[in-house]
């Protein structure tokens, strides 16, 4: 399974949204209703998922699925 889909199965279980709803253009607050704290959740999730610390500072600049889909490709290289 890549890294989006396993991202969407993860997205679903913070946010009320459909899989098929998410795109890689999809920003999580705006389009996907996350909140911050949702965010921050969702991003411990993923550093146990994938076994990866995620840096703070870099997670704030993440806006969109894509761009976490960018990041996580780049950590699990």
């Amino acid at each position: 399974m890549d890294i989006f889909e396993k991202l969407k199965e993860i997205i679903v279980n913070y946010v009320e949204v459909e899989p098929e709803a998410i795109l890689p253009q999809s920003r999580f607050m705006e389009d996907l209703g996350f909140t911050s704290f949702d965010f921050m959740s969702m991003l411990g999730e993923i550093e146990e998922e994938f076994d990866i610390e995620v840096e703070q500072q870099e997670a704030a600049g993440i806006r969109t699925v894509q761009e976490a889909v960018d990041y996580l490709s780049k950590l699990t290289a």
